[in-house]
């Protein structure tokens, strides 16, 4: 059986693989991509190593093998041998790519923050049920508000007396992370709901960086020089842009969504969320002004241009067609606020 995988590094070059199971062996395994390798002759080694392997192997196996077969004096660019066991196991899992599907992109005008939270989940859950492809979304909400993590504590978190101060309502998501305080047009949210074959046999943490390759492409193209740190984090050398988090519905589909700081109010971010002194230290800052560094500062571009920049180079790299949530998707997420995500049982599910 002939078998084909691709994997595109986050920040590095493409990595195929092309092989034969035999036996329940790889068998005339040939690795190729736009990476820079040297030796020339070490390819030879990597494509040595895998011979013989069983296709159901853990990325970490074929890493070790290929790493155990490398001369001492090579120079692997572009790619690791992680990443050539990422792609078999892609392969292996008959992982889907992006271009295998038809995206749809939405940017609705702006709704109640708790709306938002619900749409993230029905969304997801129509991928999962085949009721619409995958689809990127813009978010706009209308008023402030908490997003904290699924497994967080409020008492922890948010300092409600600051909140209702500010009228910020708090609003529980269905992935986990931390906690964000958002103001309308502070932030640039996005979500992006996908099959689960796209990152099939990717680790949850190669999966992060894979779907927010294309983000980094598009600052990177704004004169940012934005990385992705793991595990979730969006991030320059002047400070942190975003964070990152996923869920995963029983269907196999994934959510996953990005705050990033446009014009964020620092002072009234420390003042809503109880920021621990131990989580500044453990970033290595003295203060949390210091920890972002938002979009605004660093391109002098209004939010809206930033935003198109990231449309265009989604679609580029991509494609995607401009689409709209549908009346039947509206409506399940309403009464998903009402009998879910308002509801105290909900918001203090983690007093």
């Amino acid at each position: 059986m002939s078998t084909h995988g691709e994997y595109k590094v986050p920040g590095g070059k493409l990595v195929v693989v092309d092989f034969d199971v035999v036996d329940d062996q790889i068998r005339d395994f040939r690795l190729s991509g736009d990476f820079f390798l040297e030796p020339d002759d070490a390819l030879d080694c990597i494509n040595e190593a895998i011979e013989g392997m069983h296709p159901n192997g853990t990325i970490e196996e074929f890493s070790t093998a290929i790493s155990q077969k490398l001369p001492k004096e090579v120079h692997l660019l572009g790619f690791t041998p992680d990443s050539v066991g990422v792609a078999i196991r892609r392969a292996v899992t008959g992982a889907a790519h992006w271009r295998d599907y038809d995206w749809q992109i939405l940017h609705e005008p702006p709704v109640a923050p708790v709306l938002n939270a619900a749409l993230d989940e029905v969304l997801t859950a129509a991928v999962g049920e085949g009721l619409r492809g995958p689809t990127l979304r813009i978010w706009e909400w209308n008023a402030p508000a908490v997003f904290i993590g699924s497994f967080q504590s409020v008492k922890n978190e948010v300092d409600e007396e600051q909140a209702a101060a500010r009228h910020a309502q708090i609003v529980r998501r269905i992935s986990g992370g931390g906690a964000m305080y958002m103001e309308p047009e502070a932030c640039i949210t996005y979500a992006l709901y996908v099959p689960g074959e796209l990152v099939r046999g990717m680790s949850f943490a190669d999966s992060y960086a894979y779907l927010d390759e294309w983000v980094l492409e598009a600052l990177k193209s704004l004169g940012i020089d934005a990385v992705y740190k793991p595990l979730n984090d969006i991030t320059s050398p002047h400070g942190k842009i975003g964070g990152a988090a996923q869920k995963r519905l029983g269907s196999g589909a994934v959510l996953h969504h990005v705050t990033m700081a446009y014009d964020m109010d620092p002072e009234a971010m420390t003042e809503v969320l109880r920021i621990g002194r131990e989580k500044l230290s453990d970033k290595g800052t003295a203060s949390a002004q210091k920890r972002v560094d938002p979009l605004r500062s660093q391109t002098g571009l209004t939010r809206e241009e930033i935003i198109d920049r990231m449309v265009e180079v989604f679609k580029r790299r991509h494609g995607g067609t401009d689409g709209e949530v549908t009346e039947g998707e509206w409506d399940a997420a309403e009464r998903l606020v009402e009998k879910k995500f308002l509801t105290e049982e909900w918001i203090r599910r983690v007093p």
